[in-house]
């Protein structure tokens, strides 16, 4: 019985996993960083600390576990804002001491990937429970996942529950940030990137064009894409001031038609270097409908086993905590209470 907590950035999350069965999965979000545009670190870190203890409570009751019953703590020890994950891991460290159990700290972007791995209770129509996988199988090793959010866009390949490899990275900004910050430009309100991906929908996606870093690896770079999108937002507005509001719908689609198709090109041909056909995706930004259904599509198209996560599990929470937590607490890779925050922590 593992109890998981998550605080690496603004939503305070906990949650009650039983091997790799879901009980509970609590998360408390934060609205006041809207009116700024963005995330502040300090005003994170003191919204934890008023979540982080109604947010356990909340998870232990929908559990139906008492404190008495669990066999370790799982804690976000990186990476993430210093001061929220330092509420977190305080809040573990007390909970591993006084009730005596294991503490266990957890790689952010590894949770990220082991979320694939969590399973629920299923109800059928006649009521009965059935302990199911979130998609139709868990990912079978080795595997490649393609990990995007806010702070990092990275292809890894899994050969074993805790064994990753670190085949591509971005270079410098996340695909995440790069939506908000089109987003931002665009005049829309933050959060910005599911924003896009709405309007995106009814839009056409050939309309625009934007250019694509050549790097000499598969890695990333998207520094140079949000310039040229600001560059081209700018003139065209220049011509016309009426130019967002007059083509929202075909300027998102075609920004996200582009950062997805760079995504996958990458994936694609490290998919054919690597021989591997099973293919994962997490993290928050494979909650976005239009990656989701373009690796659906690139998977039909070259025969591989694809995974999508469900959408609770793509964006911070503390069920992906747990679930590492539970793989760790099976290899004893426990840690003492000397443990710190680490704001960077390589996978």
């Amino acid at each position: 019985m593992i109890l998981g907590i998550e605080s690496s950035c603004d939503d305070t999350s906990c949650a009650v996993l039983k091997n790799k069965l879901i009980l509970s999965n609590v998360t408390a979000n934060q609205s006041i960083h809207r009116q700024y545009g963005g995330v502040i670190p300090e005003l994170a870190s003191r919204d934890h600390e008023k979540n982080m203890i109604p947010v356990i409570d909340a998870a232990l009751k929908n559990a139906k576990v008492n404190l008495s019953e669990l066999s370790a703590i799982a804690v976000t020890r990186g990476p993430g804002l210093s001061g929220s994950l330092l509420v977190g891991l305080s809040t573990a460290k007390s909970l591993s001491l006084a009730l005596g159990i294991p503490l266990i700290e957890v790689n952010h972007m590894q949770g990220h990937i082991l979320a694939h791995f969590i399973r629920e209770t299923k109800h059928g129509n006649d009521g009965a429970k059935s302990e199911n996988a979130t998609s139709d199988t868990a990912p079978s090793f080795p595997f490649l996942c393609l990990t995007v959010s806010g702070g990092h866009t990275q292809i890894v390949k899994v050969t074993a529950p805790l064994e990753f490899e670190l085949l591509a990275e971005t270079e410098d900004d996340a695909v995440g940030e790069a939506f908000d910050k089109a987003a931002k430009i665009l005049g829309l309100p933050y959060p910005g990137g599911p924003l896009i991906d709405k309007y995106a929908q009814s839009g056409d996606a050939s309309k625009y064009k934007f250019p694509t870093p050549r790097l000499a690896n598969y890695n990333y770079s998207f520094s140079g894409v949000k310039t040229a999108f600001l560059y081209f937002i700018q003139e065209q507005t220049g011509l016309n001031p009426d130019f967002v509001q007059e083509h929202l719908p075909d300027i998102c689609a075609s920004y996200q038609a582009h950062l997805i198709n760079y995504l996958l090109k990458n994936l694609l041909a490290v998919a054919k270097e690597t021989g591997i056909r099973h293919i994962a995706i997490a993290g928050g930004v494979s909650a976005n409908s239009g990656l989701r259904a373009t690796l659906q599509e690139l998977g039909r198209k070259h025969q591989w086993h694809t995974y999508i996560p469900k959408f609770e599990y793509c964006t911070d929470n503390a069920a992906m905590i747990a679930m590492t937590g539970y793989f760790k607490f099976l290899e004893k890779e426990f840690c003492g209470l000397d443990a710190v925050p680490l704001a960077r922590y390589s996978l």
